[in-house]
């Protein structure tokens, strides 16, 4: 009968499991009944002053308290029944009471239920007493005694055979191994990468002796019912990180297939901006207004903000989003980056700024403040120009912004670039003279354009002097140190075969017969 009542109790309760424990949300079991590492039943209802938890924990400790009772007698353990209740007892101790509401929360009569539970109980007495024997545990000793021996001998023939191991690969590696080299720099030499070896071995052996130890243990503390919790809680610390890490990894699949299909779609929408801009940006596509310079750059402010909205999109879906320290880190991040980088992001707005307006292109020779050159690379933060005399110098995009820009190039394209210089000539030279000597001197420089009339514009008359203004046309700005050197050559020249000297009007004025400046072409 006892048997027959305790294999209903058993299918009943699988039966049970399967049909209500496995829903969408987890449904309450109850507290359980623990005697000596082993779970026995679950008690859900509270029993008049008696809360559910308290009813079991008082059912495991009068449990445990029967098992050590020397003189325990297992027919003395019956079920007793009154009026309401029907008592699992022993020798008038009531070890658990049962209510009708008990019964009706496992789906069973209260007399096979409480049958069910006095064999439970029976049966985790009598395992605990055949494994607290002296004799038992005599044999359980001798045979911790054996494991540890053969843990012992693993330990001793791993170290014996790995150092001759060491050994042997020495020897084999020692001509093989020539070091480590990155190009012509030696990282690692071979004394050194064989101490590396060596020192990886050792550490593989201790990893496994540390393996052995701890699958070991286990096994010896579970030969002992004091030690039972040991053995469950150094399986734990394994089983249990490896556990969530897999029940993690499962609930986190259906997250990671969305952020694989948002990640997708983005990435397929930035290769089609992609392939437009390159469309635009070589001219086999033209959009009325929309220059071929500004499709890369355009490319990359489109990128970035699908990046950032991509981010938006799949941050919720990433592991520990919501967690406490994911947000205080973010909020972290978010303020050195606004603290830190506030001339990073305003030369970031310059340099959109700069490319939409177009003031220069890649190439192109230009003037930025006190900087003269050609312009070879334009960034979103700055631009570089290498000057005529081979530096290249870094402006940030805010400077160039809120500076004064010169575009030579541009100019020189529209409707060619006029270079001037300045002569200063007494009153006493006749203008004309001087007009036709500079402009003599203009035409013959080589990058003028001759096409063009040079022409000289007399920009001043002061106390002492008039001043000249030489203007000439030319289309290659990036020859202007040498055209100007070869017109100020050419104005020299010109000026010497004509006698006249260029020097201060003062220094004429008070001159007292020192020789003159001209050159002697004798």
């Amino acid at each position: 009968m006892s048997k027959r009542s305790l294999l209903v109790f058993v299918v009943l309760t699988i039966i049970y499991n399967l049909a209500y424990a496995q829903t969408e949300t987890a449904i309450f079991k109850g507290y359980p009944v623990v005697a000596h590492s082993d779970t026995l039943f679950f008690v859900k209802n509270k029993l008049g002053s008696l809360s559910a938890a308290e009813r079991a924990e008082r059912t495991s400790t009068k449990v445990e308290e029967l098992a050590e009772d020397m003189l325990f007698v297992p027919d003395s353990l019956i079920t007793e029944r009154d009026s309401s209740l029907i008592a699992v007892a022993y020798k008038g101790n009531v070890i658990l009471s049962l209510s009708q509401a008990d019964a009706d929360s496992v789906k069973m009569d209260r007399e096979v239920m409480a049958k069910a539970y006095q064999e439970i109980i029976l049966n985790n007495i009598d395992k605990y007493k055949k494994e607290t024997d002296v004799t038992e545990l005599l044999k359980r000793a001798a045979l911790g005694l054996l494991i540890i021996s053969i843990l012992g001998m693993c330990i001793f023939f791993l170290n014996k055979y790995s150092n001759r191991f060491n050994a042997w690969l020495r020897v084999k590696l020692h001509a093989k191994i020539s070091g480590f080299k990155i190009k012509n720099y030696e990282l690692i030499n071979s004394r050194t990468e064989m101490l590396i070896i060596r020192k990886l071995l050792n550490l593989i052996k201790v990893f496994i002796i540390f393996i052995l130890v701890y699958l070991t243990l286990p096994i010896v503390f579970r030969l002992f019912p004091w030690t039972k919790p040991w053995s469950d809680s150094l399986i734990g610390f394994v089983l249990n990180p490896l556990k969530n890490i897999f029940s993690a990894i499962i609930a986190f699949i259906p997250d990671l297939i969305t952020i694989g299909v948002v990640v997708l779609v983005f990435h397929y929408l930035k290769k089609a901006i992609k392939f437009l801009a390159t469309e635009i940006e070589s001219e086999r596509l033209n959009i009325n207004g929309f220059y071929a310079d500004w499709a890369r750059p355009t490319y990359n402010i489109v990128k970035l903000v699908l990046n950032a909205f991509m981010i938006v999109v799949i941050w919720p879906f990433i592991p520990g989003s919501d967690s406490g320290i994911f947000k205080g880190v973010s909020v972290f991040l978010g303020l050195l980056i606004s603290f830190g980088s506030s001339s990073a992001i305003s030369n970031g707005v310059a340099g959109m700024v700069i490319t939409y307006m177009r003031p220069f292109k890649i190439g192109d020779i230009v003037k930025i403040g006190d900087t003269t050159g050609a312009v070879q690379e334009k960034s979103l933060l700055v631009t570089r120009v290498l000057t005529f005399k081979n530096e290249l110098i870094t402006i940030p995009n805010s400077a160039i912004l809120s500076g004064n820009t010169v575009n030579y190039s541009s100019m020189a394209n529209q409707d060619d670039l006029i270079i001037h210089t300045t002569v200063t000539l007494g009153y006493d030279l006749p203008w004309n003279q001087i007009h036709e000597l500079l402009i003599g001197a203009a035409m013959a420089s080589e990058g003028v354009i001759k096409e063009k009339q040079p022409f000289v514009l007399q920009t001043g008359l002061e106390d002492w002097y008039v001043c000249y203004q030489l203007n000439a046309y030319i289309n290659n700005p990036k020859r202007m140190p040498a055209i100007y050197s070869e017109i100020h050559k050419n104005i020299h020249m010109a000026f010497d075969a004509a006698g006249i000297e260029i020097m201060s009007p003062h220094y004429q004025a008070i001159r007292d017969g020192n020789a003159s400046t001209l050159q002697n072409t004798n």
